[in-house]
């Protein structure tokens, strides 16, 4: 009796396509764009090059397709933040804790960027994508400063943009280089025990920053003695 064909496996493309994204991710984030190696990172995802090349077209845009996926992870979530009843300030440092926690839970994000700066956002500049993440949650972040500002309880000349940036660096930094700071002034920055001091100074430098300016002109509610 003639053997049974052997049936070949199913092919899943979706399965294929986050197999090698997510390699990629790893392998880029390890090495950066040029230290990667397209080899690795199918051998990683356990697939050949002509699977890399067929839903990607080859190194440069499977890079963008990296930077996007890391950033778009973040994008995503931040605007799951359930803040558009909260106090504007409460709001505010909400979104700022989750930013601290995100790129602590993410190293991978962290080095991506820091490999694309020294690029001069070659391949960001090719992602249509990325700067239209962006707008919805500075849009949120605006309608808190918007709402303090009318209620009083915010200052009225923050700018979502500059504000956003300013809660990125004083998470960011203390994270991304971490290794070096910790060795120039002899104390572990990595140990939990240190971040969250400095995530409480963050929260406090930021509550500072954000209240509205006290009205010297008026009268002082204390009375002389």
């Amino acid at each position: 009796m003639p053997t049974p064909t052997a049936r070949r496996p199913k092919r899943d493309p979706a399965k294929t396509r986050a197999g090698i994204l997510k390699a990629a991710i790893a392998e880029f984030a390890a090495k950066g764009y040029s230290g990667a190696r397209t080899e690795q990172i199918v051998k990683r995802a356990k697939t050949n090059i002509r699977m890399l090349y067929h839903y990607f077209g080859g190194k440069d845009g499977l890079y963008v397709c990296v930077l996007e996926e890391v950033l778009a992870k973040l994008r995503t979530e931040e605007l799951q933040l359930d803040v558009g009843g909260t106090v504007p300030l409460d709001g505010i440092l909400q979104m700022f804790d989750f930013i601290d926690g995100h790129f602590a839970r993410h190293p991978e994000l962290r080095n991506l960027l820091a490999f694309e700066n020294l690029n001069r956002a070659q391949h960001l500049k090719r992602s249509t994508r990325i700067p239209e993440m962006a707008t919805p949650v500075l849009g949120l972040l605006d309608g808190l400063l918007q709402r303090g500002a009318e209620e009083g309880s915010l200052r009225p000349d923050i700018d979502a943009l500059h504000l956003y940036i300013t809660m990125v660096s004083m998470v960011y930094y203390s994270k991304a280089h971490v290794f070096t700071l910790s060795r120039i002034f002899a104390e572990d920055l990595l140990a939990p025990e240190w971040q969250q001091r400095q995530r409480e100074q963050a929260r406090a430098m930021l509550t500072a920053y954000l209240a509205p300016p006290v009205d010297c002109s008026k009268p002082s509610k204390r009375r002389a003695k």
